[in-house]
């Protein structure tokens, strides 16, 4: 199947949807509006994943088995662990391919407004201080940047696994307003 733009109206309305980008691309945004234009439940994987002090919950993959059994849902494409199974599941991926430069400005300002409001997140975690950009390998900023160029390729791997799972790729916040008011509206 080819690569869906944001004018290209969906080959079928769906109801197992992923929502692929960098950290900060705007995935869990986007995830919550394609659920309710769906009518089906979003399901935040950093919710399932993440335990107080930042620590990765025991029942994460079987929360995510259970979930993905179920008709309908939407959530985020990522977390190794359970990536190919979220894969196989799904009926459409949503590619939020936004440039670097767009996706760092929207990761540092998410992440600095977190932590000056000191915003309690998933399990009670609060983001770090923000001095360990520099120190944390795995800090979410550097994570952004560092992963940034990964996610092209794991969605050619995808296609190439799945040739019949459609792609929507949208490079722009305009390309995601314009599929969210026509082929999002029009399936839902």
């Amino acid at each position: 199947m080819p690569m869906l733009g944001p004018a290209d109206p969906l080959p079928h309305r769906p109801r197992r949807v992923l929502v692929a980008g960098t950290s900060g691309a705007g995935k869990s945004t986007l995830a919550r509006h394609v659920a309710d234009a769906l009518a089906v439940p979003y399901v935040e994987l950093d919710a399932l994943y993440h335990g107080p002090d930042w620590t990765p919950r025991p029942d994460f993959e079987a929360d995510v088995h259970r979930f993905s059994a179920q008709p309908g849902w939407v959530t985020e494409w990522q977390y190794g662990a359970v990536r190919g199974h979220l894969a196989e599941r799904a009926d459409l991926l949503i590619w939020l391919d936004l440039r670097r430069a767009r996706v760092m400005r929207q990761v540092v300002r998410r992440t600095v407004t977190r932590r000056l409001r000191r915003e309690v997140l998933w399990n009670g975690n609060i983001e770090p201080p923000l001095w360990t950009i520099l120190t944390d390998p795995e800090h979410i900023v550097r994570w952004a940047w560092n992963s940034h160029h990964k996610l092209a390729i794991r969605i050619a791997d995808l296609r190439r696994e799945r040739p019949g799972l459609p792609v929507v790729r949208l490079r722009s916040r305009s390309e995601v307003t314009r599929w969210a008011q026509g082929p999002l509206r029009h399936a839902g």
